[in-house]
């Protein structure tokens, strides 16, 4: 069985200081590859150093609506640079997040216009973050019919995710599927398993039974659990759909 974590930040202190550990803890429970993926430029450059580093780690490289701001003016140059390495699968994570307005709103939609714009150019899958930000994120990725990508941490409703499906997009759950009344196990029974990622967003949005511990890549297995149990399906059969989708998605062999 493999499964692959889609979604995870390995440069926060919690992970980078026993990554080995943490990647054994995580193939001892299924869960043999990880993209890294970055949210400033600073981080995006230790994805790229982990990449080079592991086999199994794969990196993306974009600006975070939080770190929007503090974009600098080469920014789309440096993630430019960083689609030279064949481990590069993705420009993100981008978005718009209105719930905590980190960054004034119109700073980020500049900012996620101008990712989308490059993304279309190196004909690259986008991650993108969505956060009390619907209507304006959906309205930006139709602007952009050519490019793809994936709706990292699901968690809005089932009609923002055929608007994200209609427009061919993945959808990826982390670990607030698992959340005790939780809405998304209704959204994720509608999901097609062709279009349907996982992830855990560690060091955040810890599953149950770990909910408010730092999380780790390993515990993409305890997100695959719960959407085998709403699809009636095996383990097995959620870690071999998803896999194909992240190998598809991501143009990895």
């Amino acid at each position: 069985m493999m499964l692959t974590d889609t979604h995870c930040h390995l440069y926060y202190r919690d992970l980078k200081n026993s990554l080995p550990e943490i990647i054994q803890r995580a193939e001892n429970l299924g869960v043999n590859r990880f993209i890294c993926v970055g949210t400033n430029m600073a981080n995006s450059l230790e994805c790229q150093k982990l990449s080079e580093q592991y086999d199994q780690i794969y990196f993306s490289a974009g600006v975070h609506p939080h770190d929007s701001k503090d974009a600098s003016d080469d920014y789309l140059d440096q993630i430019k640079n960083f689609s030279h390495y064949d481990k590069m699968v993705a420009v993100g994570e981008m978005g718009l997040d209105y719930f905590r307005n980190i960054s004034p709103p119109e700073v980020q939609e500049q900012i996620l216009r101008e990712q989308m714009q490059l993304a279309n150019e190196l004909e690259k899958p986008v991650i993108f973050h969505n956060r009390d930000a619907d209507e304006d994120v959906i309205k930006v990725l139709e602007e952009f019919p050519d490019v793809i990508g994936v709706a990292h941490c699901f968690s809005s409703n089932l009609e923002i995710a055929n608007a994200f499906l209609g427009m061919g997009y993945y959808i990826s759950f982390s670990g607030n599927l698992t959340f005790k009344n939780s809405h998304l196990p209704d959204v994720a029974k509608e999901i097609p398993l062709d279009k349907v990622l996982v992830e855990t967003d560690s060091p955040f949005l810890s599953p149950a039974p770990f909910r408010g511990k730092p999380n780790e890549p390993g515990r993409t297995r305890f997100v695959a659990e719960k959407l085998a149990e709403i699809h009636d399906l095996t383990l097995k059969e959620i870690a071999y759909n998803t896999s194909k989708n992240t190998n598809t998605l991501f143009r990895i062999n």
